[in-house]
């Protein structure tokens, strides 16, 4: 099976994966991540500079390469979910989810069906017009990860709920925008760490994969002991660039023989 076509059942089997926030809008950054151990990339649409026509130059390179790209959609619209799955997004991170309601129509807006995703046999996503209705709905049954982002506190106390959804493939937590929301200013208390925990415990009892962002990949093992993540967002391309470039200068200028 492809890449792209094995990326949902990854998800949900709990399968540990690494991947990145891509923020430069540019399709030859595909290319270079498309070569690397990655399992995946995350275009921000919501933080980042990503309009329509970068995303789908972005989603034909990742088709071409059998690479899984998903998109955090800058909201949860269903015309913004819509456009990053027909350019090719194996799935979609909808930022801020805060009620059952809301992640019952970003699952919905996701999905085809009455009231859900419109459908279009003459996208990337569906071959350009070749494929048949019958094979295309059971393509995105198969294929469609939808991702849902805990980052209010008030979202941790129903976590459970919103991980029981149809549809809802994952959970994300979002350790910036929690610690934000219960009034810290760092990302090391006691309270965030039962946010994690707590809404790990709800994607695992559910059977739903569980992600979350680190800085540091360091973190990753002790993320995956204490709170049960298993889909990582290591930093961005902003800071491997910058990080490599500072060591290479470093072995310039101090130490030249190295």
């Amino acid at each position: 099976m492809s890449l792209i076509g094995s990326f949902k059942s990854r998800v949900l089997s709990r399968d540990l994966m690494v991947g990145t926030f891509l923020k430069t809008p540019h399709y030859v950054m595909i290319e270079v991540f498309a070569q690397s151990e990655f399992d995946f990339l995350c275009l921000d649409a919501e933080h980042a500079p990503f309009d329509r026509r970068a995303i789908d130059e972005c989603m034909a390179v990742s088709r071409a390469l059998d690479f899984p790209v998903l998109v955090r959609v800058g909201d949860t619209s269903h015309r913004e979910i819509l456009w990053a799955l027909d350019c090719g997004a194996v799935g979609i991170v909808a930022p801020h989810v805060e009620t059952v309601f809301q992640a019952e129509e970003i699952a919905k807006a996701a999905r085809f069906g009455l009231g859900g995703r419109g459908y279009a046999g003459s996208t990337r996503w569906a071959g350009y017009a070749t494929k048949k209705m019958q094979g295309l709905l059971a393509q995105s049954k198969d294929e469609t990860v939808v991702i849902a982002q805990i980052e209010e506190p008030s979202a941790v106390e129903i976590a459970g709920e919103i991980a029981s959804i149809d549809g809802i493939d994952g959970l994300f937590a979002g350790p910036a925008d929690l610690s934000v929301g219960m009034g810290f200013e760092n990302q090391d208390t006691n309270e965030l760490k039962a946010a994690l925990k707590k809404t790990g415990v709800a994607a695992q009892q559910h059977g739903k994969g569980y992600a979350s962002f680190i800085g540091d990949a360091n973190q990753a093992k002790s993320w995956t002991e204490n709170y049960g993540v298993n889909m990582f967002f290591v930093g961005s391309e902003h800071n491997f660039i910058r990080n490599k470039a500072n060591e290479i200068a470093l072995q310039v200028k101090v130490n030249p023989e190295k």
